[in-house]
């Protein structure tokens, strides 16, 4: 464990699982003028990513451990960030509080991702830390409404996009997914509990007949939030390789409702988008009213 931060009474404490996003919000954050503390997740954060800032290792049942190590570090404020798959909870290693707690858990689970993501964030906030959303810690990284790169999406595009809001709308109701691919009014793929990586790879692996490929792209991918879901966790989120694996798709663009949904890597991503032909689109909701 490296050293925690000095003492402030805004630091900001993240809880990280795998990927990118819990240090892309440690660096807006620390850029911003905040002090933070990484509380990595054993088994899914990466210890040598999170080495530039203040962290600590808890496992994901270790609750008192992870309330202990956050209060010891003077965080005022958490939030939530990465990916953290639904584990087995009966081989999960618990501590006295993770113990307490994990009837509430699992009852919780059961009735979906949002109702467990609500009783997480409720047990940090009964331990007196206030809970905020990606979108609050790291303001930078929200998608802006419009263009992102130089490509403009065409009319097949724009109705492509408009069909595949309608579909993640629907999904989101059944607390199913976040993402869909269309191609010429055509579902090609959605989001379920394997991400959007792994969607789009079997997006790749469809007959050319159906979707786009790198030299005559066609079809979107379309990524919003869930209609009443707990916004401070789970926003959707755009980067680098998401890119990549829709330009192996053959896909036309991307587009993410602006000011949900968060990018990485953004400039880089504009680079690659222009140079590979595709859009990158942020779309207001009230652009497609239900």
């Amino acid at each position: 464990m490296s050293e925690a931060p000095a003492r402030s009474d805004t630091t900001l404490g993240i809880i990280a699982g795998g990927g990118e996003l819990p240090t892309a919000i440690a660096a807006a954050a620390r850029e911003g003028g905040r002090e933070v503390f990484v509380l990595g997740i054993s088994g899914m954060a990466s210890e040598s990513a999170l080495a530039p800032f203040p962290h600590a290792l808890a496992g994901l049942g270790e609750l008192g451990k992870a309330i202990k190590l956050l209060k010891e570090a003077h965080c005022t404020e958490v939030t939530f960030a990465g990916r953290v798959p639904r584990p087995q909870f009966s081989k999960i290693k618990l501590d006295a509080k993770g113990a307490l707690a994990l009837p509430w858990i699992v009852g919780a689970a059961r009735r979906g991702d949002d109702a467990l993501m609500r009783t997480v964030l409720g047990l940090f906030e009964k331990e007196g830390f206030r809970v905020i959303g990606s979108d609050e810690a790291a303001h930078a990284l929200l998608v802006p409404r419009g263009l992102i790169g130089g490509i403009e999406p065409d009319d097949q595009e724009l109705a492509d996009i408009a069909r595949a809001v309608k579909v993640v709308r629907a999904m989101g109701q059944h607390d199913i997914g976040q993402a869909a691919v269309v191609c010429e009014g055509l579902v090609l793929a959605i989001e379920a509990a394997e991400g959007t990586d792994e969607m789009l790879r079997r997006v790749a692996e469809l007959p050319e007949a159906l979707r786009g490929t790198p030299s005559a792209r066609r079809g979107v991918l379309v990524k919003a939030p869930k209609p009443g879901q707990e916004r401070r966790v789970d926003l959707p989120v755009i980067g680098q390789r998401t890119l990549d694996l829709a330009a192996a798709a053959g896909l036309g663009g991307i587009a993410v409702q602006a000011a949900s949904s968060l990018i990485l890597h953004r400039h880089s991503m504009v680079t690659s988008a222009d140079a590979n032909g595709m859009f990158l689109l942020g779309f207001a909701a009230g652009d497609y009213p239900a």
